[in-house]
């Protein structure tokens, strides 16, 4: 998803950086010398508006440090181009990576934003060929950039989903190798408004993509949600004035203590079995 980081919900709960990242995440910093399991993701991870996101929900359940390494707006570049928090995930004994949408990666045909991955920087020559209609300094947003290009043409956005599905495959994999498989996939799936690819978050992301990384990793959590507005959810909710209509396309408090419950039973079997 894509708001802007400035509100009342952000700075409430503050933000910090680790180890030399300039990627802010929530916070306060928390002590990295006990042994610790990392959450790394975007804006649910980060539990925008909500006073106990789900890895803090994790944490009292399984009586260990959970570190929230959730950035808003954050996506899987956050992290791959971040050596200061992949040292900190390095040193964890276990992570939690959210599937985070594919559309958030700079590729072949456009480049994102190095941590705000959500925004479009700029169109590349094969782009600006495939397309040569497209006056790209309109777009500020990836997703706002596919569903045009969707609806100019799905023949040609066939081409360009399916180059960004299989490098979002490949980076997935250089992040679990890199993390040597103490990896477990938190896969929030919800829908914004429509049945399409472009429209469910996370964007662009299929089950058979998933799926090509369950052995390399310890487990995926697949876990339905539903945003704030439809599940009833906002009460509870810390914001300003002018935040509710983008609260309401954030999860809630119920849905976030219902994440952190059943991640916590995954990472309890993990650990009970090792």
């Amino acid at each position: 998803m894509s708001y802007e980081l400035n509100s009342v919900s952000t700075h409430s709960v503050g933000t910090c950086c680790y180890a030399g990242s300039r990627l802010q995440v929530r916070g306060p910093v928390r002590d990295l010398n006990d042994p610790y399991i990392a959450f790394l993701g975007g804006t649910e991870v980060f539990g925008r508006f909500v006073c106990e996101p789900f890895p803090a929900v994790t944490e009292s359940l399984l009586n260990r440090p959970c570190i929230n390494l959730g950035g808003v707006n954050a996506g899987l570049d956050s992290f791959l181009s971040d050596a200061g928090l992949m040292r900190v995930a390095q040193e964890a004994d276990l992570v939690v990576m959210q599937v985070m949408g594919a559309q958030n990666l700079t590729n072949r045909y456009y480049k994102v934003h190095p941590r705000r991955n959500d925004r479009f920087l700029q169109a590349r020559p094969p782009l600006v060929s495939l397309y040569p209609e497209i006056d790209f300094t309109e777009f500020h947003f990836n997703k706002h950039l596919l569903s045009r290009l969707r609806d100019v043409c799905d023949a040609r956005f066939e081409t360009l989903r399916v180059h960004i599905q299989s490098d979002w495959v490949s980076r997935m994999g250089d992040l679990i190798s890199t993390l040597n498989g103490r990896l477990v996939l938190l896969w929030l799936r919800y829908n914004l408004g429509g049945v399409d690819l472009v429209n469910r978050e996370p964007v662009l992301i299929e089950q058979e993509m998933v799926e090509s990384l369950r052995h390399l990793v310890e487990d995926v959590v697949e876990i339905p949600v539903t945003t704030a507005g439809l599940a009833n959810d906002v009460t509870g909710m810390e914001m300003g004035p002018l935040d509710l209509p983008t609260a309401r396309l954030m999860l809630g408090p119920r849905e976030h203590n219902r994440i952190g419950c059943e991640t916590a039973e995954c990472l309890q079997a993990i650990v009970n079995a090792r």
